[in-house]
């Protein structure tokens, strides 16, 4: 189904989060390493690679050095999985330690996290100091519901969007549907953007270039239509901030504000030039 849809390259990242998925680097290893055998015996052309879904945990540089967590590929870039439902404390200075030993984070499917709407500034000063976003294809087509489609449409719009992932578990409720999101993608950004969600920047990712040589994201007008359409989602709620909220003004729980000197620290460690 991947390779019908145009993929030729696929990371295999299971979810490594103690207590609930008890998966391992080398489990993953060997198990990518059985798959890909079986492909090759079916002569199906899909070359895979590997990785995990890493669920924020304190001591995620030891887990990687250790080789119990996984970063895609063995690059620098690592997928990293904060809790659905509470925006976790220090959020951003862990993701800076990870930065300061010398990993990429990319935050995987932001529009899905329940707190997005209440810590959005949380999501911008990442986006801002370096991390990666990476949204779910099925949330631009609006399988996960309005909510998130509204998010990812809008993070695409404001340009802090820089991977577009299938994040399939199964051939039938989450199946590969990465062309889909592709054509939802290219819709909202063109055809040259949609191109580096897909290619260009999971490229520089195998090759462990530094982020700085891929292309930047690139902000669309935002559309008016969509904002009317989506000003209210879920129950009665408003997805979008109250009038004269500024998110640059806004402060995380640490207190660091979106202008402040990490983000400049941020900044100088994803361009090499620490």
């Amino acid at each position: 189904m991947a390779v019908a849809g145009g993929v030729k390259i696929q990371a295999c990242t299971p979810h490594i989060m103690p207590g609930v998925y008890n998966n391992s680097g080398p489990q993953i290893r060997q198990a990518v390493a059985s798959l890909q055998a079986a492909l090759d015996q079916e002569a199906i052309p899909l070359r895979l690679i590997t990785g995990a879904d890493n669920h924020l945990v304190p001591d995620m540089v030891s887990g990687l050095k250790s080789g119990h967590l996984l970063s895609l590929a063995d690059t620098r870039y690592l997928l990293v999985e904060p809790p659905h439902h509470v925006a976790p404390a220090r959020l951003v200075d862990m993701l800076f330690n990870v930065m300061v030993s010398g990993y990429h984070p990319i935050i995987t499917h932001p529009e899905r996290f329940g707190w997005i709407r209440s810590h959005y500034h949380l999501i911008e000063q990442l986006a801002q100091g370096g991390a990666w976003m990476q949204i779910t294809a099925s949330s631009l087509t609006g399988a996960f519901g309005r909510e998130p489609q509204y998010w990812a449409q809008r993070m695409l719009s404001e340009g802090m969007v820089h991977i577009l992932a299938s994040d399939a578990h199964d051939t039938r409720r989450r199946p590969p549907n990465l062309l889909a999101g592709f054509e939802a993608a290219a819709k909202l950004i063109g055809d040259k953007e949609a191109v580096h969600l897909v290619l260009t920047r999971p490229l520089s990712i195998l090759k462990n270039q530094i982020s700085t040589s891929a292309p930047a994201p690139v902000a669309s007008a935002f559309q008016t239509e969509l904002m009317d359409e989506m000003q209210s989602v879920g129950a009665g709620q408003r997805a979008v901030p109250p009038s004269g909220q500024s998110y640059g003004s806004r402060r995380d729980d640490n207190g660091a504000s979106g202008k402040s000197g990490w983000l400049d620290r941020m900044r100088r460690l994803v361009s090499g030039k620490s």
